[in-house]
């Protein structure tokens, strides 16, 4: 057996201990640097994420189809999004939005914001022009307009709408109908359906469906009332004048007044979208005035009348037909904690590439106009190739010229047409008194 030597000094077998210790020693002080450097970053990723809080629509599917995407979205950035519960009714929405800004609270990041709620809220939110200076081109530049206050481009359009007339088809041709084009042909193909219905043991079933109540709806339906008789928009959208012809307007007004109670429902006076839809979809009515997002709901398998539903544009009075200009943007709320996230969610949300998925999969009305030209996107709704034209001829709502006192003016024309829903008072003496209270609303300017 061989015996090695004891050794003195530093032998070559030392030097090449120490060596390899130097090398460790190197090596582990190099991972002790690169684990550190990766902690910091993963705490710097931590630190830059954010939960926010969304309010989306409530109405029919808005709510699930918000949550798939703000989900995607915190995948793909590691944030986390919340969903806030808001009312169906926008003008409860928009009174808790006043509440919220007053008090400057930061609860919420990202707000869905009505067609006319810009010049109202405009102030509580951040300008998104630089952020969106490359898109604000693509959109519908009335659409851009509407969202913009003082130069500030305070929302992006999120989808637009009108409103549009659903009709049953297949009751239509049993009782040899033609779609209506007028307010007088539509009075007639609804209640010859309904009698026809209601001879046949249906006797729940109704003509018309549409919404009734005294809110902003209601507004909406009296503009196109109003609008297609020549009656004015209640105010110029551009000067800001009273434009209420009273005969004309007190006129619209009896018309649909006749409707509640025969070819309507007299429930129809508490009748928002959503109780409109319910009675149509369960197969109750021949005609329904409503928004375009109903039409995927319609279709969808829980529907009574799938397949059997059609759209037209609303019957034409006097002066043309008429439908007024809707849609919801999305904006940041300038009390947001995390408004650059807040305003990359805004980003993706509105984009070209989520409004292309929304029309096919929700029918949402992308406001974007060059997806009009889509092909899948016209294959996915028998009737968006129709939409591009009737969105550039759609009535806004006096929202942006009288501003911050809108929702009196909106208030006003929804019990003024109320009162004569209700059977209170006469369409001329609605209107003149409407024209009273306008002006007094307005004072020397808005």
């Amino acid at each position: 057996m061989r015996v090695w030597p004891l050794l003195s000094g530093v032998s070559g077998y030392d030097r090449a201990i120490a060596r390899s210790t130097r090398r460790r020693s190197v090596t582990l002080r190099l991972t002790h640097k690169l684990l550190a450097g990766a902690v910091m970053l993963a705490c710097a990723g931590l630190a830059q994420a954010a939960t926010l809080t969304i309010s989306c629509g409530t109405v029919g599917q808005d709510y699930d189809s918000c949550k798939r995407l703000t989900d995607e979205w915190a995948r793909k950035t590691g944030n986390t999004v919340q969903l806030l519960s808001i009312p169906n009714s926008s003008t409860e929405i928009l009174d808790l939005y006043k509440k919220m800004f007053a008090s400057h609270a930061a609860d919420v990041d990202v707000v869905i914001v009505d067609a006319v709620w810009p010049a109202q809220i405009g102030e509580h939110l951040l300008d998104l022009k630089e952020a969106a200076s490359d898109e604000v081109k693509k959109h519908f530049p009335a659409l851009i307009q509407n969202n913009t206050v003082h130069e500030r481009l305070v929302a992006l359009p999120w989808f637009a709408d009108v409103g549009l007339l659903y009709y049953r088809k297949d009751l239509l041709d049993k009782y040899q109908q033609p779609v209506p084009k007028t307010w007088e042909e539509f009075t007639h193909a609804a209640r010859v359906v309904q009698e026809g219905e209601r001879q046949g043991g249906r006797a729940d079933f109704s003509g018309y469906v549409w919404e009734g109540k005294a809110y902003e709806g209601l507004t909406c339906n009296a503009l196109e009332w109003v609008h297609s008789d020549g009656g004015g928009t209640f105010v110029d959208n551009t000067t800001g004048q009273i434009s209420i012809d009273v005969a004309k307007t007190g006129g619209a007004f009896d018309r649909a007044a006749q409707w509640v109670g025969t070819i309507s429902p007299k429930t129809v006076l508490g009748f928002g979208e959503e109780e409109a839809r319910s009675v149509f979809q369960n197969g109750n009515a021949a005609f329904m005035r409503n928004w375009h997002y109903v039409w995927d709901l319609l279709q969808g398998a829980d529907s009574r009348v799938k397949d059997k539903v059609g759209v037209a544009l609303l019957p034409a009075g006097e002066a043309g037909q008429s439908a007024t200009l809707g849609g919801w943007q999305l904006g940041v709320s300038k009390y947001s904690r995390h408004q650059k996230q807040a305003t990359e969610l805004v980003m993706y949300l509105t984009s070209e590439k989520i409004q292309k998925r929304r029309a096919i999969e929700g029918a949402y009305m992308p406001t974007y106009p060059a997806l009009y030209r889509d092909s899948e996107v016209k294959a996915s709704s028998p009737f968006f190739g129709e939409l591009h034209d009737v969105l550039e001829k759609a009535v806004p709502r006096p929202a942006a010229i009288t501003a911050a006192r809108y929702n009196a003016v909106s208030a006003s024309i929804w019990d003024a047409a109320h009162e004569v829903l209700k059977g209170q008072t006469r369409g001329e003496e609605a209107a003149k008194k409407l024209k009273d209270d306008l002006s007094r609303l307005k004072g020397e300017q808005w």
